[in-house]
C-alpha cells in the first residue's frame, strides 16, 4: 500500500494556552533610561526570549509539530545599535537553538508585521522596510537557520498597483533577505493571480492564502475550481516544491469575514495536496488538533493533553 505524505499543519508564534509566550517592551517604556539601562533592560529581555523559543520548540516536539511560526517581535529593537550590540552577545545561544530546531526537524518561519511595504510611493517607507526585513535575516543568520525559502520570511505585496516597483526592489535586495523572501496574496491589494505573477517576475515563492483569495474574489466555497488552480501554480514558483507553504483561515462570523475564527472548520479539498499548511486562528494548537482528528484524520497527538 502507498504511503501518502500528509500535510504539516503550523503553530503561529504563540498557543491559546499561556505554554508559548513571548515578552514585549515598548519604545515609549525604552526612550525612559539612559544607553546602559537600555542594554540591561534588551538583554533580560533577549534572554527570557531565547528560552521561550527554546520551549516553542519543546510544545513543537510534544506535540509533532514541525512548523513553527516565530514571532516577528522576538527580540524588539535589535535594528538599533543598542539591540544588536546586545543581541550578538547571544551569537553562541541562538546557534546552539537553530541547530537544535534543526536537529528536531522543525522548520522555522516568520511574517514580519504590516509595516513592511516594498511597492510603497515613499522611499522612506521601502528603507524602513528593508531595515525591518534585514533585521529578521540577521536572527536568522544568527540561528543559523539557511538563506533559502526554507526558512521563508514572508510578507504581502503591499501598495497596490505598483507591481513593477515591488518586482525591481525585491531584485535589489540583499542576498540575506531575497533569498528567504515570500509573498502572499492579500484580501484587498493584491490578488491571488497578481502575486502569482510579481512572484515568477521577481523569482521569489508565493504563499497562497485561500481564505484570502476567497475574499478578494468574492467567492461562497474554498472549492471553487481557482482555489485549486491557483495551489498547482503557486507550487511552480517554490524551488523545491515539497517546500510549498500555504495559509489557511476561515471567517470569524460568517465565511467571506476577513477576522480570523477560533477554530477551522472548513478546509479546501485541495489542500490535502499541500505540503506545509499554517493554521491562522485563534485558538492554535486546538485548531490543530481539530483539523488532525477530523480533516486528516490522524490519531490524536499530546496536543489535547495541552488544552
Amino acid at each position: 500500500m502507498q504511503n501518502i505524505k500528509l500535510p504539516e499543519l503550523g503553530l503561529v508564534c504563540i498557543t491559546a494556552s499561556n505554554q508559548v509566550r513571548y515578552r514585549a517592551l515598548t519604545r515609549k517604556r525604552l526612550l525612559q533610561f539612559n544607553d546602559a539601562e537600555q542594554a540591561q533592560l534588551l538583554r533580560q529581555l533577549y534572554q527570557d526570549n531565547l528560552q521561550r523559543l527554546n520551549k516553542a520548540l519543546d510544545f513543537c516536539v510534544d506535540n509533532e509539530i514541525k512548523l513553527y511560526r516565530v514571532t516577528s517581535a522576538i527580540f524588539p529593537f535589535a535594528d538599533t545599535p543598542v539591540g544588536e550590540a546586545v543581541l550578538d552577545e547571544f551569537n553562541e545561544e541562538l546557534r546552539l537553538t537553530g541547530d537544535r530546531a534543526k536537529n528536531l526537524g522543525i522548520r522555522i518561519v516568520v511574517h514580519p508585521d504590516q509595516f513592511v511595504v516594498l511597492s510603497s510611493d515613499n522611499p522612506d517607507v521601502i528603507e524602513n522596510s528593508i531595515k525591518i526585513l534585514a533585521m529578521q535575516a540577521m536572527i536568522f543568520d544568527k540561528l543559523g537557520l539557511e538563506r533559502s525559502p526554507w526558512a521563508m520570511m514572508e510578507i504581502h505585496g503591499g501598495k497596490s498597483d505598483r507591481s513593477e516597483r515591488l518586482i525591481s526592489v525585491i531584485r535589489d535586495l540583499p542576498d540575506a533577505i531575497r533569498t528567504r523572501l515570500a509573498l502572499e496574496n492579500d484580501e484587498y491589494a493584491y490578488s491571488a493571480q497578481e502575486i502569482l505573477e510579481v512572484c515568477h517576475a521577481a523569482k521569489v515563492p508565493m504563499v497562497f492564502d485561500a481564505h484570502h483569495h476567497v475574499i478578494h474574489e468574492h467567492l461562497d466555497t474554498y472549492e471553487h475550481p481557482s482555489v485549486a488552480e491557483i495551489l498547482t501554480a503557486a507550487r511552480t514558483t517554490w524551488p523545491v516544491p515539497e517546500w510549498q507553504l500555504v495559509h489557511i483561515s476561515n471567517g470569524e462570523a460568517e465565511f467571506g469575514d476577513r477576522h480570523h475564527s477560533d477554530l477551522i472548520t472548513t478546509m479546501p479539498t485541495c489542500y490535502r495536496d499541500a505540503p506545509w499548511i499554517e493554521v491562522e486562528a485563534k485558538l492554535k494548537e486546538q485548531a490543530i488538533q481539530k483539523l488532525r482528528e477530523e480533516w486528516l484524520m490522524v490519531a490524536p497527538t499530546k496536543v489535547a493533553a495541552t488544552v
